[in-house]
């Protein structure tokens, strides 16, 4: 498949007397694309992010990345020293579930509101921090396919307190893809198996990816983490994923 070319810019959207920004990539070429929101880790939209981004648009998607830490630390981001982890997770403490989705649906507008994006539903897509907030994000209606990477504390908690987010499960409407890597201590096994199980439950379109050898982060090729097998793999089936909004 050919890469298509794509352009960048960074834009500004407004809610609530709040100014979120968000990293937007978008084929050069004019058509009618997909939208699909790339949700963060502890770390911020930062180089990574923005690249994940730009790999999805340059597949044929309109892509947004919108900062979740906009409330709370405008501008945030960072690298991956064990300081930046402690500043980042501290961050992700203060947010709330129902400003990250309210945050997710001004996203999903603001595609909307772009003529070169397809109104009939989006994709989602998160990893770390933002892998829990994807699986948050599934139950808004408008999202069709989620892909969470290896996201803690789905089954133990919610953003901002109340019921474990797996407890949403049976609101998710569209199709669930979930990556985890069996070496990642921050996510037990028992508590992969109990999310594969939640969705059964439910009936719920999934997959659920276990990679042998790898940790957390496996996908991020600028962490010590970084398992190229696991993230060609996982990117081949994301693919396949965000495949069905076309």
């Amino acid at each position: 498949m050919t890469e298509q070319a794509i352009i960048t810019t960074t834009v500004n959207l407004l809610q609530d007397n709040v100014q979120m920004s968000a990293y937007l990539a978008e084929p050069k070429e004019s058509g009618s694309y997909p939208g699909v929101v790339v949700l963060q880790e502890i770390f911020g939209v930062n180089v990574h992010i923005r690249e994940v981004t730009e790999r999805i648009a340059k597949l044929g998607y309109v892509a947004i990345a919108p900062a979740l830490f906009q409330r709370v630390a405008p501008g945030f981001e960072t690298g991956y020293t064990p300081e930046d982890m402690e500043t980042g997770r501290g961050y992700a403490m203060q947010t709330k579930g129902s400003e990250l989705l309210s945050d997710i649906q001004l996203a999903i507008d603001y595609l909307k509101n772009l003529p070169q994006v397809k109104k009939d539903g989006f994709g989602c897509i998160g990893f770390c921090f933002g892998g829990h907030v994807a699986y948050l994000a599934a139950t808004l209606p408008d999202i069709k396919a989620t892909a969470s990477f290896y996201g803690a504390g789905i089954t133990t908690r919610t953003l901002g307190g109340g019921a474990p987010t797996i407890s949403r499960t049976r609101e998710i409407p569209g199709t669930l893809y979930a990556f985890f890597g069996k070496e990642d201590a921050s996510i037990p096994a028992e508590q992969v198996d109990e999310i594969e199980a939640e969705l059964e439950k439910y009936k719920i379109p999934h997959r659920v990816f276990r990679y042998d050898g790898a940790n957390h982060g496996f996908f991020c090729n600028l962490r010590a983490s970084y398992n190229p097998k696991a993230a060609a793999d996982a990117w081949e089936q994301v693919k396949q994923l965000f495949g069905q909004l076309t």
